[in-house]
């Protein structure tokens, strides 16, 4: 069963990252990183064409309050997303008991390799255990997609299986690799600090 995240009102902080809803007045942010080819097509989604395109795109973020902006303390500019979405989980008997929720991430290529996103994706694991009904948290990459992956295993997700990813946008597949993290009875806060790069 997934749960349904609303993030109105919520802010979480890490050491260099605000994590936060979305704002009209974040466009250009999103646009700059969005609009940068190879980025998300990383996550199955084509790079943004025009302004028109990321605008639309930042209403529904507004509108559905389950997806973060990811921002940069010491510059304040918006540099990636962190939403919350239906797990792959959903409608496996294997894990029909579990109340799961997916992870989705993209972050700017000119902050790679910082540890950035290990960070908001640690602190994101920290809310959905401590503050919402989740049991567990799932998250996918697309096979190739080292950076990725990196991120998911330092973060504690353990490999599930491989799946096929239709992207409607790109009009082609992906195999795509399916992990999960689920909440141990004695659930102890993961470190979120600036000590692991990726």
């Amino acid at each position: 069963m997934t749960v349904n995240i609303d993030l109105t009102g919520v802010v979480l902080d890490t050491e260099r990252l605000i994590l936060r809803t979305w704002r009209e007045d974040d466009l250009n942010d999103f646009y700059e990183y969005a609009s940068v080819e190879g980025v998300g097509e990383m996550a199955g989604w084509l790079h943004h064409a025009c302004l028109e395109n990321t605008r639309a795109i930042l209403d529904c973020f507004i509108a559905e309050k389950n997806v973060f902006a990811i921002q940069l303390k010491e510059s304040d500019k918006v540099i990636g997303s962190l939403g919350f979405h239906k797990s792959w989980t959903e409608g496996k008997k294997k894990y029909a008991h579990l109340k799961a929720v997916e992870i989705g991430y993209v972050l700017s290529e000119d902050y790679w390799g910082k540890g950035l996103m290990t960070e908001a994706v640690k602190r994101a694991i920290k809310y959905l255990f401590e503050e919402t009904s989740s049991e567990a948290v799932t998250v996918a990459h697309f096979i190739g997609n080292y950076r990725s992956e990196g991120v998911i295993r330092k973060c504690g997700f353990k490999f599930a299986e491989e799946s096929e990813y239709y992207s409607i946008q790109m009009k082609r597949s992906f195999c795509s690799r399916n992990y999960i993290l689920i909440k141990p009875a004695k659930y102890e806060s993961p470190k979120t600090g600036e000590s692991e790069a990726v």
